[in-house]
């Protein structure tokens, strides 16, 4: 279930459901009974329930789980921010089928009750919110967050923005979240995520074929994402079969990056990798590099010349390279051999002045690039996008991508991978530790490795985020960048093994292998 559904896209799939047959009030009964389990599961029977209504469905949902946990035997308090009358719909439906005693809008009554709950059932808005919340909401929210007591929250916890996880005002503290037929954006951007506690998405009838209806273009960052676009070695293969990715190293004192970069790209299966190098950093790259290869380039030209050879289909350049008109032309003449092209780190400033002569080559080179920015870097080459906030991450990755031509990596805890087709997705298995000097560079070689391989920009850059997030868990705490690409294995093996078992058909590419003649 790795799509992702808007708050807006959650109300259209309601409607069809609704329309195709199933009432409503069907859909919220299942919603609360969803929500009346998850406490049961975590709380044992005779614990005390207070359950905080609100305005709109989301309230709805905590009128049906107060129902059904006080037939089931809990104590349940409710206590609601507008009176029941207000309520329209099925929402109106679900209070009438509360037979007990509500509390309406009082804080000090609010107060008392959060004294005496074993847990908290946050119900007030969901997902759905839209502005920044003030006055009695807000001072609601503020006193369950400052009872301490564990919440459960209804869909997504009131105050964060469904879509752009943004925090509107104050926001609820969930100890776990329910949510209905798939999660919404604001349960993995930050920093709606760090609100939700372990998110529950609960069947509650609406059918798959509705995201079909619906369009879906943003999706969790899953492998049944781009799992079909990994190949699985196969006994007939041999190197250049499985490409051969050209890094671009920096001077003799940067050369660090770009042996990070090569390395991952190798692991990552790339059948070769061959660091390019000025020749001042010869000595240095060749005391270090083994199984990687090296070539001898001291300007564009030269890179030009290697490039001739059809082999190499994907480059890397960035990592260490300096910054100035020399990097930028490194990036120009890969783009115009029409390779697959990472520009990375230094290779996105080395633009700053003039992003459009990055976006022009990439655009004219049939669109195979993947830029791989920090959200400092996306603001040097998109100032107007990083500069609009209130709109959600995906879209500005989004945007970026349309522009440039190519699919953008916008990096962070939170990391969103952009297509210029409109396809978008949000990153969330990436540990804290990632955030060490080099992480980076080895993220930019995965995506090399598996271009190398033949994966499709988009797909490549998803599974690479992927992939070095399970790297970063599996090295745990106190990793440094270096630790990282020899986790990869690990990485590729699950996900062979999963692939194995879920039997996908072998993946038929676009590109043809070039001629595999020649040697090292």
């Amino acid at each position: 279930m790795h799509e992702l559904l808007s708050p807006a896209e959650m109300t259209r799939a309601d409607r069809i459901t609704i329309d195709a047959g199933t009432p409503g009030i069907q859909l919220m009964e299942r919603a609360g009974r969803a929500v009346a389990d998850a406490v049961a599961f975590a709380h044992p029977l005779g614990s005390r329930v207070l359950v905080v209504a609100g305005p709109g469905n989301n309230g709805g949902d905590g009128y049906i789980a107060a129902r059904i946990l006080r037939e089931r035997g809990y104590r349940v308090d409710l206590w609601s921010l507008v009176q029941p009358s207000m309520l329209t719909g099925d929402a109106a439906l679900a209070a009438t089928r509360w037979a007990g005693q509500i509390m309406v809008a009082d804080l000090s009554g609010l107060i008392a009750m959060l004294r005496r709950a074993t847990v908290v059932i946050d119900a007030l808005f969901g997902a759905g919110l839209s502005r920044d919340l003030d006055g009695l909401a807000k001072e609601t929210i503020l006193s369950i967050n400052q009872s301490e007591r564990p919440v459960i929250a209804v869909d997504l916890p009131s105050g964060i923005d469904g879509l752009t996880g943004q925090v509107r005002g104050v926001a609820i503290r969930a100890a776990t979240s329910v949510t209905f037929f798939r999660r919404k954006p604001g349960h993995l951007l930050l920093p709606g995520r760090d609100c939700c506690g372990p998110v529950i998405v609960a069947d509650i009838g609406i059918r798959a074929w509705v995201l079909r209806e619906l369009g879906i273009a943003t999706f969790a960052n899953d492998p049944a994402l781009w799992l079909d676009s990994i190949e699985v070695p196969r006994l007939t293969d041999q190197k250049y079969v499985r490409g051969h990715a050209l890094v671009v190293s920096g001077g003799m004192l940067t050369t660090g990056a770009a042996r990070l970069g090569a390395m991952a790209a190798l692991r990552a299966g790339a059948g070769l990798v061959t660091v390019a190098s000025p020749p001042d950093a010869l000595a240095v790259n060749a005391s270090h590099l083994t199984a990687v290869m090296l070539r001898s380039m001291a300007n564009a030209g030269e890179l030009d010349g290697i490039l001739s050879d059809r082999r190499f289909n994907a480059v890397l350049i960035g990592p260490g390279a300096g910054v100035g008109e020399a990097t930028a032309e490194l990036v120009r003449v890969s783009l115009s051999r029409q390779r697959k092209v990472v520009i990375d780190a230094d290779a996105l400033t080395s633009f700053k002045d003039d992003p459009q002569g990055l976006f022009g080559p990439i655009l004219a080179s049939g669109g195979q690039a993947v830029l791989t920015p920090h959200a400092g870097e996306f603001a040097r080459l998109f100032p107007d996008l990083a500069e609009a906030t209130g709109r959600p991450k995906p879209e500005r990755a989004r945007a970026a991508a349309r522009r440039s031509g190519a699919v953008v990596i916008l990096k962070g805890a939170d990391t969103v991978i952009a297509a210029p087709d409109g396809r978008a997705a949000i990153n969330d298995n990436a540990p804290p530790d990632l955030a060490t000097a080099g992480s980076g560079d080895t993220l930019a070689g995965i995506v090399t490795g598996l271009l190398a391989r033949w994966a499709p920009p988009f797909e490549a850059a998803a599974a690479a985020v992927w992939m070095h997030g399970e790297t970063g868990r599996l090295a745990g705490p106190g990793l440094i960048a270096e630790d990282l690409a020899s986790h990869i294995p690990q990485v590729l093996r699950d996900l062979y093994d999963r692939k194995k078992r879920l039997a996908l058909p072998v993946t038929e590419t676009d590109d043809d292998p070039v001629d595999v003649g020649g040697s090292d």
